[in-house]
């Protein structure tokens, strides 16, 4: 029997012509994007400055910033606005928060009619970074510390890195669980947790899409037919299961972040077993060549990147490898069964993507619902 990954072991030691633009390259009224030649950015160097003289840099420039941020609720990057505040006051700070998959077309739009609104870019929908590199879209930027964040993990030339470490899995009530707490994803669909199991709709979130894609891949089908049986309650945003369990509305929950570092007091106990699938992929940055304020844009990704941000990680993962993690916890790239590699290849390739999410809007029935960060239209921010 696999063994459990729960906080003792760790702590112990271890998404018409427009449409079509946004669908593929998208480019401005009347002129073609020139193409990035092979191995852009590869003699860029890597930044030298202080936070500090990139600050007076950002406030001689104007003072302000846009950020697209992937996420589920504004309230989510409530603490990173009041940091990033508190460290630079004279900086003006728009972050905007919406699905990626929203962001993504949006700024694909602003690209395509010249009205591009964000400098910097924080998004789970990977695929996107590699072709706004190819498309010479992104302003190719080696932040201070850039060589030591996990290979993977960035663009050689400097186009996008990733910000920080996001780990999608299960979690539960251990206080109403008590000693039958679900160990692994294959106890996710004991009778006994009929009607007590909350998950984010695997094909509104292209994470947790994976996530079941993995558990599918790893259970069988017969594994999702007995879910179906568990009558598991849906809804939009992968903050929903953690509020229902927290809640005390439901016991198990399916498709959403945590850590295995939480205190013991955290309602919601994320979990991970051994030798049994969750996911987890570096949330990738980038500034864009044609930003209004790329000094400030330079300030935020340095800061976003520095050692003293990094230990901030709510889950204790980082993107460096320079930093050491709290509590016992590996580097998330160590864990096989975290599919760290495989989460950017499922998202580079679209029609897989797409037949996995209509397979599980077969089982479970479309979408329904607002989205919950609200509906923010083509220029948010501006």
């Amino acid at each position: 029997m696999s063994g459990f990954l729960n906080r003792r072991r760790v702590l112990a030691g271890g998404a018409a012509a427009l449409g079509a633009a946004m669908l593929g390259p998208a480019v401005p009224a009347g002129a073609a994007a020139a193409a990035a030649p092979l191995g852009a950015g590869k003699g860029v160097p890597e930044e030298t400055r202080t936070l500090e003289e990139l600050y007076r840099d950002a406030k001689a420039q104007g003072g302000k910033l846009v950020v697209y941020s992937g996420g589920d609720r504004a309230i989510g990057a409530e603490a990173t606005r009041a940091a990033f505040r508190a460290a630079f006051p004279d900086i003006a700070l728009t972050l905007v928060v919406d699905y990626s998959k929203f962001h993504d077309v949006r700024v694909d739009y602003q690209l395509a009619t010249g009205t591009l609104v964000p400098d910097v870019v924080q998004l789970q929908t990977l695929q996107n970074f590699p072709r706004w590199a190819e498309q010479d879209r992104l302003l190719r930027y080696k932040p201070a510390g850039f060589s030591k964040i996990y290979d993977a993990f960035k663009d050689p030339g400097g186009a996008w890195m990733a910000a920080f470490v996001v780990g999608f899995s299960y979690m539960y009530d251990a206080a109403t669980a008590g000693s039958a707490a679900p160990r692994s994803p294959l106890d996710l669909v004991d009778p006994q947790w009929k009607g007590r199991v909350a998950s984010s709709y695997p094909h509104d979130d292209d994470a947790v899409l994976y996530l079941y894609k993995r558990y599918v891949e790893t259970y069988g089908w017969s594994w999702l037919d007995r879910l179906v049986a568990q009558d598991p309650q849906f809804a939009r945003g992968s903050f929903t299961p953690a509020a229902a369990v927290s809640a005390r509305q439901k016991v198990i929950g399916i498709g959403g972040s945590g850590s295995l570092i939480a205190p013991a007091t955290t309602p919601a106990t994320w979990a991970v077993a051994d030798g049994h699938p969750f996911m987890a992929w570096g949330q990738r940055m980038a500034i864009f060549k044609d930003a209004k304020n790329t000094a400030a844009a330079k300030l935020y990704t340095n800061w976003t990147l520095s050692v003293e941000r990094q230990l901030t990680a709510a889950n204790g993962w980082s993107v460096r490898t320079d930093v050491k993690h709290p509590g016992g916890l590996e580097p998330v790239w160590r864990y096989p069964n975290a599919n760290v590699d495989g989460f950017p290849r499922f998202m580079a390739d679209r029609a897989e993507a797409e037949r996995w999410r209509q397979q599980f809007a077969i089982y479970f029935g479309e979408v329904q619902g607002e989205p919950t960060p609200g509906r923010l239209g083509l220029h948010p921010g501006r």
